[in-house]
């Protein structure tokens, strides 16, 4: 099944993409417009002492929004605010039954919360923590969406810093991209092939699933870092995917595929596959060529019927 491959690009290259501008030509769903306002309210009520940047991101900020959706805010404070602060302002601005996630020892405070029936989750970042999270980004070993949602975030209010934070996102570094492929690929290989086949032993669903699941991450991994776009969530996949430029055909569509299939030696054989196709996109490297190798003797194994 052959990549898909931007215009002009010949088939045996090995190259990365330029970085992939933000698509503009998205007409946000009428749900998308109700949640940015509602947000709207929300940033308006919080003092402008507290929160100096307010963001829309996640899926009302990129106008895809629809009936189960979510509203999820970044909120940004001159100084680190202790948690029953957060929660107070929160209150003030109307939210109800409050709740908070995640480590509680880190700078990151978090609220969620409803209003109106729907629900908030507000991420509050001191401008410090805001500014040490970019530099972040631009290290091969971040894996978290939280670039994604600052590139295609929504200045609900602004000091001038969002733009300036889209400014230096809007440029992927090509080293960037290279090591975080080879990072990715780390884990195929190194072992004999046939290690894949006590995955389709019975009773091993979970390892099975284990795996599957870090190979499908890693896949996407390798993706948008060949476009050289940061890497989002895996919520509507298909749809982040379809304007890549490299990409294995029916990427979202295969992985699908993989997950739904009953029979063990096959759903391994779709995953490899699609992890050979992937690897073939990629610029040389040692842990890319190893697992080219690997996962080609991984797919004949599994496609032979063999024990």
């Amino acid at each position: 099944m052959s990549a898909v491959r931007p215009p002009g690009e010949r088939g045996g290259d090995r190259c990365l993409s330029g970085p992939t501008d933000r698509n503009t030509s998205v007409v946000p769903t009428e749900r998308s417009q109700e949640l940015q306002e509602l947000a709207q309210r929300v940033a308006d009520a919080l003092p402008l002492e507290v929160a100096e940047e307010v963001v829309l991101t996640g899926s009302v900020s990129r106008g895809v929004a629809d009936e189960v959706s979510d509203i999820e805010m970044l909120i940004v404070t001159p100084e680190t605010m202790e948690l029953a602060a957060c929660f107070e302002h929160a209150r003030a601005a109307g939210l109800e039954e409050l709740d908070t996630w995640g480590d509680q020892s880190t700078p990151t405070r978090r609220v969620s919360g409803l209003l109106e029936g729907v629900s908030l989750e507000l991420v509050w970042w001191s401008r410090e923590n805001t500014e040490s999270s970019i530099d972040s980004f631009f290290s091969s070993s971040d894996l978290s969406s939280g670039a994604d949602a600052i590139a295609h975030g929504v200045a609900l209010r602004t000091s001038g810093s969002l733009s300036r934070w889209q400014a230096r996102l809007s440029e992927y570094p090509e080293e960037l991209a290279r090591a975080r492929i080879e990072d990715a690929a780390l884990t195929w290989g190194g072992f004999s092939p046939a290690g894949l086949l006590t995955l389709a032993r019975p009773g091993e669903r979970l390892s099975r699933t284990e795996r599957m699941v870090d190979d499908a991450s890693r896949v996407i991994r390798i993706v948008f870092a060949l476009n050289r776009v940061w890497l989002p969530t895996t919520k509507r996949l298909a749809a982040r995917v379809e304007s890549l430029g490299v990409r294995p055909a029916r990427l979202a569509a295969r992985i699908e595929e993989a997950f739904s299939e009953s029979d063990p030696r096959r759903a391994l054989l779709v995953m490899t596959e699609l992890q050979s196709e992937t690897v073939a996109l990629a610029p040389d490297g040692p842990n890319v060529n190893r697992a080219r190798s690997w996962l080609a003797a991984g797919a004949k194994l599994l496609s032979s019927g063999e024990r």
